[in-house]
């Protein structure tokens, strides 16, 4: 069968970036120096990698196994800082998957995530592995730079543990959530021109992605802004928010939970709340299945409401507000005076300029997800979460048609309540199809994910939404799906 080649798409492959090539041509004596980059409080600030603490046991033997879990070969250590495990079965295939973790906090303590479809790659005879990152925060940057530097190094690392392997012939990348950004980022046309570690990658899984880069802290914003003119204090500075948090919680929320917990409830109060949620679901992708479950139960957007009040430097990776809501409208269905009055009375905020510009030193701070792409890319995502919202799939789906490049994207929804609330089998789905599409066959089906009626529809995500919960490693909450499926069923349960 015929392999996809990655090429980046021309638009960027072209592209001469002035601070990084002089002129344009390269460098001489007459150029200019170029300045060192400016630093940030995230280059201050200090993070430890345990390499005691990155070993890691075999996953205990399961019914059906057909390769024993415990004869893989299993590598831990620290490389540039991050930590990192690696896993091979027996019977490696020669094909290897980057797997990369979401948003671990802002400790000073790096720990590396296992897969959650681990052993699916084993059983299939998949190598894998991960890396901490050497920093912590929402450092993309360094999620996609440790990730790639870690891919480049497996040969290395299986030779120096008494396993000489031939190069992988394929390596894939997957990864949930801040894990997804960097998935996205990793297979642009940009990133393979200005990251220190270059490397070309075959297919991509991103699951509930923050496809939109930063997008997502756009959305974060209009929801604040929102709330505050819904509860009547439009014009209080952004950036003071404590000061009136618990004035807008008590006039939009009867009960808000402190804790973004699945299973705690959000209640709405009638008039200002009802339309405050309204507002909410039109913001982070409109009309669609599971909203309704998503505030009910579902957990995740106390996380949302979490991040409010910010200085729209993502808390020291960068430097400049890069907050824009420019581009946002509000909209209160079927309540056209509502809505027009909130418009005319909500905040705007507008980004400082070249807050997360191209760099000389390797990626943008923030690295961006431009749809420049040319591999196969299979992305899921739940319609109920509100951390990670649904919206971030539209405007990835968006760039990458504007780039040229829909042949390479798959999107498919999920009726999940939360955030990253997958079963296994529908992440082993998405990432066997990808490969099975990667290696020659045809595209896989996806959802479409930009028309509102198409998303509105009460059977929409039930394509590829898999009820049976699994046993193994995983980011779900899919303790949630016996619940969704009496609460939402789908015409054809799965």
């Amino acid at each position: 069968m015929t392999t996809m080649n990655w090429t980046p798409a021309k638009s960027f492959s072209a592209l001469c970036i002035g601070a990084l090539l002089a002129a344009c041509g390269g460098s001489s004596d007459d150029d200019p120096p170029v300045l060192p980059e400016e630093t940030r409080a995230q280059d201050a600030r200090q993070f430890t990698a345990d390499a005691t603490a990155t070993t890691f046991a075999a996953m205990a033997a399961a019914p059906g196994d057909a390769v024993d879990m415990a004869a893989t070969s299993r590598w831990a250590g620290v490389l540039n800082g991050a930590g990192y495990r690696v896993e091979v079965p027996p019977n490696w295939n020669g094909r290897l998957v980057m797997y990369a973790h979401g948003y671990a906090g802002m400790g000073a303590n790096l720990v590396v995530q296992n897969p959650s479809i681990r052993r699916y790659l084993i059983q299939n005879g998949y190598a894998w592995a991960a890396s901490s990152y050497s920093k912590n925060y929402y450092d993309v940057r360094a999620g996609v730079e440790d990730t790639n530097a870690l891919a480049l190094a497996f040969n290395r690392i299986a030779e120096q543990n008494g396993r000489p392997l031939p190069a992988p012939a394929k390596t894939y990348i997957t990864g949930h959530s801040m894990g997804g950004h960097v998935t996205a980022a990793a297979i642009e046309a940009e990133t393979l021109l200005t990251a220190n570690h270059k490397k070309r990658y075959d297919g991509a899984v991103p699951m509930c992605g923050v496809m939109g880069d930063t997008v997502l802290f756009d959305t974060f914003a209009a929801m604040q802004l929102a709330a505050q003119a819904v509860a009547g204090v439009p014009n209080h500075p952004f950036t003071g928010w404590s000061e009136i948090e618990g004035q807008v919680r008590q006039t939009l929320f009867a009960t808000f939970p402190s804790q973004a917990t699945p299973g705690a409830q959000i209640t709405p109060t009638p008039g200002a709340g009802e339309r405050y949620l309204s507002v909410l679901e039109n913001l982070t992708g409109g009309e669609r299945p599971m909203f309704d479950q998503a505030v009910q139960f579902g957990g995740s957007f106390p996380s949302a409401y979490g991040t409010f009040g910010g200085d729209g430097t993502i808390n020291g990776i960068l430097n400049k507000n890069v907050l824009d809501t420019r581009g946002v409208t509000y909209t209160v269905s079927g309540d056209l005076a509502a809505t027009t009055a909130l418009n005319a009375s909500v905040q705007t905020l507008t980004p400082q300029d070249n807050a997360n510009r191209l760099r000389t030193d390797g990626l943008r701070w923030v690295p961006k997800a431009h749809g420049d792409i040319g591999v196969p890319v299979v992305s899921i995502h739940t319609l109920g979460d509100l951390f990670v919202p649904f919206n971030m799939q539209q405007v990835y789906q968006r760039r990458v048609a504007e780039k040229g490049n829909t042949q390479w994207l798959v999107q498919r929804a999920i009726r999940g309540a939360s955030h990253c609330d997958f079963t296994i089998a529908e992440q082993v789905e998405a990432f066997s199809d990808m490969v099975a599409w990667e290696t020659g066959g045809a595209k896989p089906a996806g959802d479409e994910v930009i028309t509102p009626a198409v998303v509105a529809d009460p059977a929409y995500g039930c394509t590829f939404t898999r009820n049976e919960r699994g046993t193994d490693e995983s980011n779900a909450t899919n303790n949630l799906r016996p619940v969704l499926a009496a609460q939402a069923p789908c015409t054809v349960l799965n």
